[in-house]
């Protein structure tokens, strides 16, 4: 008789490998096992939290064995802050699984069997993220993220993954926030540090418009604000503007999803011309001001959704598509129109290799094909990988 399972269960188990989201895979009777902050080859003992069907989600009771792979976290707050989930995995082994999660993506997802190697470019694992979003709650007085599956705030002194710019930003408005002018029950900070160590700051409450920073990467210089995105980790800038960028040249190209314009400059520096499309106005306003600054005349930004702009788009012999969309991925039919357009090759830059591995799928059933794909490891500590995808026409 097979063995029936319930919330509560404690079972004992191996973890074979880890799978997207950043689960340890594992086997019971009848049974699949995922299962948060575990390493490759663990000997674990775990108690069921959610089963659905043959499928359960357990955590961690006890390592009884851990695999060749563990390690010792190197933050004293992993495993109750929700920030990270790879801290218990040697490097290296964060890296090979980040690879393992793309091309099971591809193939689950997509029913897409890449053969070719995917490299992926390391990245300092600590002490490289110049840009976070802090949490303050007003009755505890805690300061620092959310606890892993919840909205309780951790309070956390400082925090490895962050530059020493932001961890000194962290120490002094802990000491200086006054929480009795505090209107909510919880206060939201953002923050993002430029090049020469300056920070700019956005409070949930604030009035003020945040302080304008400003990086430099390739020779290009960028301003912005914690207001608009610019990548948290800019050590690998350079390595993803060649990844998606890199050889690239011609007369017209789209930059999709521009922000403030991280690909629009190199792109015009390559092209004849640029359009780069970005909703969000302030990104936009800086995409301008920094094209301005650049002094690059055959490029232009465009304040307006990417859906809106394919669709009513009238421009033809496109060169080369390229988009960067935000982690919830691109509108309801942005990829078709891309195809419609027929740009002769596509560079798409994404953060979710499950989206990714959606919409690579109705491209190559539009008549693309994969040139190459390049991991990026901009998330140390992380599941999360940025993984960028070159496409010609076949």
């Amino acid at each position: 008789m097979s063995k029936q399972y319930s919330v509560g269960d404690v079972l004992d188990v191996h973890v074979e490998k880890i799978v997207p989201r950043g689960f340890g895979l594992a086997f019971a009777e009848k049974l699949t096992v995922l299962i948060p902050l575990a390493a490759p080859g663990d000997e674990l003992r775990v108690v069921i939290r959610e089963i659905k069907k043959r499928l359960a989600f357990a955590e961690i009771v006890e390592v009884l064995s851990p695999g060749k792979d563990r390690v010792a976290p190197p933050c004293q707050y992993f495993g109750t802050c929700g920030g990270c989930d790879f801290q218990q995995l040697a490097y290296q082994a964060q890296l090979d699984a980040k690879v393992a999660i793309i091309r099971d993506s591809l193939a689950r997802i997509g029913k897409i069997e890449f053969a070719n190697d995917i490299p992926i470019i390391s990245s300092s694992p600590l002490a490289y993220r110049s840009r976070v979003r802090w949490q303050v709650d007003r009755e505890t007085r805690n300061f620092g993220y959310f606890k892993r599956n919840s909205h309780e705030v951790v309070n956390v002194e400082a925090c490895p993954k962050l530059t020493p710019e932001l961890n000194a930003v962290l120490a002094s408005l802990r000491n200086t926030i006054d929480l009795a002018t505090v209107w909510s029950d919880r206060l939201e900070i953002q923050a993002v540090s430029g090049g020469t160590g300056d920070v700019s700051i956005r409070s949930s409450e604030g009035n003020e418009p945040a302080a304008e920073v400003s990086w430099s990467s390739g020779g290009e210089t960028y301003a912005f604000t914690a207001e608009t995105f610019f990548q948290a980790n800019k050590l690998l800038v350079p390595q993803l503007i060649d990844a998606a960028i890199g050889g690239a040249k011609g007369g017209t190209a789209f930059d999709l999803y521009s922000g403030v314009g991280l690909f629009t400059l190199p792109l015009a520096r390559a092209f004849e011309r640029v359009i780069g499309v970005e909703e969000h106005a302030a990104a936009a306003a800086f995409a301008k001001q920094n094209l301005e600054n650049a002094g690059l005349t055959n490029a232009k930004a465009v304040t307006r959704s990417v859906q809106s702009f394919l669709a009513d788009n009238r421009t033809t012999n496109v060169d080369l598509v390229l988009l960067d969309p935000p982690r919830a991925g691109t509108e309801k039919g942005v990829i078709a129109a891309i195809a419609k357009l027929k740009p002769k090759a596509i560079s798409y830059v994404s953060c979710d290799p499950s989206i990714l591995a959606r919409d690579l799928r109705e491209l190559l059933d539009s008549g693309y094909k994969i040139e190459n794909l390049t991991a990026l490891d901009l998330f140390p500590q992380t599941h999360h990988v940025e993984t960028v995808a070159r496409l010609t026409t076949k």
